[in-house]
């Protein structure tokens, strides 16, 4: 019981310092967000920030003490973000060094959420 915990919020943790960077840079709409964006994958400027909030957003629920539904669907939401960003990557053809970060991404976002899950079947 006590180890899944240590789990759960190692894998939480990492999660957060995954997407919190990126989510306030995204936010700000800061230089290097739109030379990637908009110049590299085509989206046009508005797209990042909305990104950037709702990857926020999510993070925020996953910390917040229980709302279980609100959970799985941040979790579900930081999915599709990183499988999102994993098939933009793919389908402009950045070699496979410029992508394979996101899937260690992803494994990790899925880790958190099967240790969130063991969890909360422990306390039920």
């Amino acid at each position: 019981m006590k180890s899944t915990k240590i789990i759960y919020w190692i894998f939480t943790i990492l999660l957060l310092l995954i997407m919190l960077p990126g989510a306030v840079m995204d936010v700000i709409n800061s230089q290097n967000v739109v030379d990637f964006m908009h110049v590299k994958l085509g989206y046009p400027n508005y797209v990042a920030p909305f990104l950037g909030v709702a990857k926020i957003l999510g993070c925020v629920a996953i910390l917040i003490p229980g709302l279980p539904k609100v959970k799985e669907w941040a979790y579900a939401g930081l999915v599709f973000d990183i499988s999102g960003a994993l098939y933009s990557g793919i389908a402009a053809g950045f070699a496979v060094k410029d992508w394979v970060m996101l899937v260690l991404f992803l494994g990790i976002i899925i880790a958190a959420y099967v240790y969130y899950r063991k969890k909360l079947n422990m306390a039920n």
